[in-house]
C-alpha cells in the first residue's frame, strides 16, 4: 500500500506541475521555486535548481509581465499564442524532473504524458478566453485571468498535500476537457466567421434564373446579356427594314444571336 501512495504521489506531482503550467507557467515556477527555498515543499532533486534566486527571479519578472498582459483583451490571445511554444516543452520538462529520479523510462514517460496534459490546460484555458474575449467589457477578462493564477496554485497545493484527491480532479478534468473543447473549438470558428464577413470581401452577385424548359435534373441558366447584342439585333432590324437582307437571313442571324441570351 506504501508503495501504491508513492506511485499516486509520483503521478499528482509530475502531472500537477504539468497541468498548472499550462495555465500559468510562470506562477507554476514561482510556487515552486520559493516553496523549495523557504521549505514549505520537498521537490524531488532534479526541480530543486528552481529554488535558484536568478530562476525565481526570471519567473517573477515574467509572472509580472504576464499578469498585466494577461488582463488585456486580445493581448491575453497573442500571448498564449506566443506561449503554446513555451508552456507545452516547459510542462513536458518539469514531469520529466518530478520523477527523474525514479527511471529514465518513466521519465521518458511522464515527460510525453505531461507534455499533454500541458497541452489540454492551455488549449482549455487559450480557447476559453478567445470566446470572453468577443464580450466588449473587460471585467470579464480580469476576473477569468486573476481566477486562472488562483486555480494554478491550488492546483499545486492539492497535488502536493492531498495527491489523491488532485488525481481524481485531474481525471474529472480529463473528461471535462473531451467533452468542453470540441464546443470551444465550434465557438471559436463562429467567431472567426463573423469577422470574416463583417471585414472580407463580398463575392459579386450572379443573376440565376431558371430556364423556361426546366429538365428534371433543375438545370440552372446564368442570365448573362451582353451589351453589344442589343446593338448588333438594332442594326440586323435596320438591314431588314433597309431590305439589304431577306426576312429568313433576318430570322437565322436573329436566332443565332438570342442563344448567347
Amino acid at each position: 500500500m506504501e508503495q501504491f501512495d508513492q506511485i499516486i504521489k509520483l503521478i499528482a506531482l509530475s502531472m500537477g506541475v504539468s497541468w498548472a503550467s499550462g495555465i500559468n507557467l510562470y506562477a507554476t515556477l514561482l510556487v515552486l521555486g520559493i516553496g523549495q527555498m523557504t521549505g514549505n515543499l520537498s521537490l524531488p532533486p532534479d526541480l530543486q535548481i528552481l529554488a535558484n534566486p536568478l530562476i525565481i527571479g526570471a519567473a517573477g519578472i515574467m509572472y509580472a509581465v504576464e499578469f498585466f498582459a494577461d488582463k488585456i483583451p486580445g493581448v491575453d490571445t497573442g500571448w498564449d499564442a506566443v506561449h503554446t511554444f513555451i508552456r507545452i516543452p516547459a510542462g513536458a520538462l518539469l514531469a520529466f524532473g518530478a520523477v527523474g529520479e525514479v527511471s529514465q523510462p518513466a521519465a521518458v514517460a511522464a515527460a510525453i504524458l505531461g507534455g499533454g496534459i500541458t497541452a489540454g490546460s492551455h488549449a482549455t484555458k487559450s480557447g476559453t478566453r478567445v470566446i470572453i474575449n468577443a464580450s466588449p467589457e473587460p471585467f470579464t477578462n480580469w476576473a477569468a485571468s486573476i481566477g486562472e493564477d488562483i486555480l494554478a496554485v491550488a492546483g499545486l497545493w492539492t497535488a502536493f498535500y492531498h495527491p489523491w484527491i488532485f488525481v481524481g480532479l485531474l481525471i474529472l478534468f480529463i473528461l471535462f476537457m473531451i467533452w468542453f473543447l470540441p464546443k470551444i473549438w465550434r465557438g471559436i470558428k463562429k467567431i472567426f466567421g463573423f469577422f470574416g464577413r463583417l471585414f472580407g470581401a463580398k463575392a459579386p452577385a450572379v443573376s440565376m434564373e431558371l430556364t423556361s424548359d426546366q429538365s428534371s435534373s433543375d438545370q440552372v441558366k446564368i442570365n448573362k446579356r451582353p451589351i453589344d447584342i442589343e446593338k448588333k439585333l438594332e442594326k440586323l432590324n435596320d438591314l431588314l427594314q433597309k431590305g439589304l437582307i431577306t426576312k429568313e437571313e433576318h430570322s437565322k442571324k436573329k436566332q443565332d444571336l438570342l442563344e448567347y441570351l
